[in-house]
């Protein structure tokens, strides 16, 4: 409670240093409200990137770059729309895409946007090695000033989607330091970035596609009490916030953003006794019987834990990537089956000797860790839940809040409360391709299966969407074999939560995409449909 009580003090102090900033000018006192107006808005919508405002380091990935064009983007319907691309297709054998970009394309400088830019930036992030998965491309060459070729190493038909998330830099300009002062195309232009306050842009008068409503975005970089504070103050147009900081508040509605952004518990499929390639422990003696993960991921009741630790303010996840092109709706299971779930595990001969309530198999007690992100209040809260329900089945979870780096010493032997959600499919090879397991955040529970690793090829290798979804919808489960809860089961999804925020009664934020994962500002990739009522 004092942590939280001095969050809020600390928050209390900015946001007022932050308003008098904004407000002070001319000897004049303005209020709050009388400052209020009808072309410029004020957002606490997230944290501020560490690393800048750079697509070659990962900048835009999980929303709008927002200072920079990209070639596609999604439409209303998760489906591929041109942006600065004008037209694009994809050779017979799969090995080259071409893209043809509009010539009325302008970065804030005055330079025009040109092929060579487009591939000077895939190349770029290619060479970072950074979250961008560029790793299939040979490598990005313009041909002439309006069209650009990727070349491949091998087919890839995600590829698209990098295309529809990575910003583009101007060649001209581009330095490891572009990440802080960032010039671009999009429909927004970099002013100026107070480090821990805020970040101010305005409106890019240049910007060839629909221009925004607004003229200049101001966005403070809070944490959930000093948003919450910045929307009782009456300063934030619109502030994300979590359920547990849900209120009437006067003069705002909250919106509920439907989203990807998953929560689940890693389960390690295999035995102890091995290490990763970094010398890190993998596996786990409990998890790895599929009778416990099974007994997990059927036997708790989901929408309690949305009930209870959401405050209904999530649905049910089915997989890592609920509702999107490429996942298989056969993956929905009934959960729940507390009765039944025990009776599997009497017969696979975890049973209650000593009358404790927890289950025992050759003197191994049902017991094992699970880490969540200390600090993240939604995923303890959670965890918790989960360890509740899971408790009715005899298996005892021992929740612990621990670093990432606590974290990353651990995940591939201990569950992980973890986070994912991604306008890609290749979320979904990451977290289950053999080959990738136990490199990094990949395949962290160590699962292989050369079923679904064909299924994952054979994707990835597709020449149009459709035959991509097929295959990546088969290696959730092909009615025989799969990586879902159906087949090897080495994942417990529990909830997709909704994102949260306060927004101003008279501003509409259009339609939203379903959001990716939190990381970045996902409420904002539509802002031009954004206006006041």
């Amino acid at each position: 409670m004092m942590r939280r009580t001095l969050r809020a003090l600390c928050a209390a102090t900015l946001i007022t240093m932050i308003a008098l900033n904004a407000f002070a000018g001319g000897g004049k006192e303005k209020s709050l409200a009388a400052s209020k107006s009808s072309t410029a808005l004020t957002l606490a919508i997230g944290g501020e990137p560490d690393e800048g405002f750079d697509p070659c380091t990962g900048w835009g990935r999980y929303g709008s770059p927002l200072f920079q064009s990209t070639l596609l983007e999604f439409d209303q319907d998760m489906n591929f729309a041109n942006d600065l691309a004008s037209s694009y297709s994809l050779s017979p054998d799969g090995l080259t895409w071409t893209f043809d970009i509009r010539s009325d394309a302008q970065f804030t400088d005055g330079k025009p946007v040109s092929a060579s830019d487009v591939a000077f930036t895939f190349n770029t992030a290619k060479k970072t090695d950074s979250e961008v998965d560029l790793t299939r491309m040979k490598e990005a060459r313009a041909v002439s000033s309006t069209r650009v070729e990727f070349l491949m190493n091998s087919p890839m038909s995600a590829f698209i989607n990098v295309a529809a998330t990575l910003g583009i830099v101007p060649e001209h300009v581009y330095s490891p330091n572009y990440g802080q002062s960032p010039i671009g195309s999009g429909p927004y232009k970099f002013v100026q970035w107070d480090k821990g306050q805020q970040l101010i842009v305005e409106r890019n008068e240049g910007y060839y596609g629909m221009k925004p409503a607004f003229e200049k975005l101001t966005l403070l970089f809070l944490d959930e009490d000093g948003a919450f504070a910045a929307v009782q103050s009456g300063l934030a147009d619109i502030a994300m916030t979590t359920p547990m900081l849900v209120r009437e508040m006067k003069g705002y509605s909250l919106l509920r953003a439907k989203s990807v952004d998953n929560r689940g518990v890693s389960l390690p499929a295999t035995k102890p006794g091995t290490l990763s390639a970094d010398g890190l422990p993998v596996g786990n003696e409990v998890t790895s019987d599929i009778a416990i993960r099974k007994a997990v991921i059927y036997g708790i009741d989901r929408m309690a834990i949305v009930r209870d630790a959401l405050s209904g303010y999530g649905t049910i996840a089915y997989s890592v990537c609920d509702n999107l092109p490429w996942w298989n709706p056969e993956t929905r299971i009934v959960d729940n089956d507390s009765a039944g779930q025990q009776a599997a595990l009497e017969a696979a001969g975890w049973i209650d000797t000593n009358g404790d309530g927890i289950r025992e198999k050759d003197g191994l007690r049902a017991s094992f860790n699970l880490i969540y992100p200390a600090g993240d209040s939604v995923r303890q809260a959670i965890a918790l839940a989960f360890a509740q329900q899971v408790r009715r089945l005899g298996i005892e979870v021992l929740p612990q809040g621990g670093s990432w780096d606590d974290i990353g010493r651990k995940m591939y032997a201990d569950p992980v409360m973890f986070g994912w959600g991604s306008h890609s499919p290749m979320e979904a090879y990451n977290l289950f391709y053999g080959k990738l397991a136990t490199t990094g955040y990949n395949n962290v529970t160590n699962m292989v299966n050369p079923v679904v690793d064909r299924y994952l090829d054979a994707a990835l290798a597709a020449l149009s969407a459709e035959a991509a979804n097929d295959n990546w919808r088969k290696a959730q489960w092909d009615g025989t074999t799969g990586f879902s809860s159906l087949g090897d089961a080495t994942w417990c999804w529990i909830a997709d939560i909704e994102h949260l925020y306060y927004v101003r009664d008279n501003l509409d934020t259009g339609h939203q995409r379903i959001h990716p994962h939190g990381h970045g500002f996902p409420v904002i990739s539509n802002v031009k449909e954004w206006k006041f009522k």
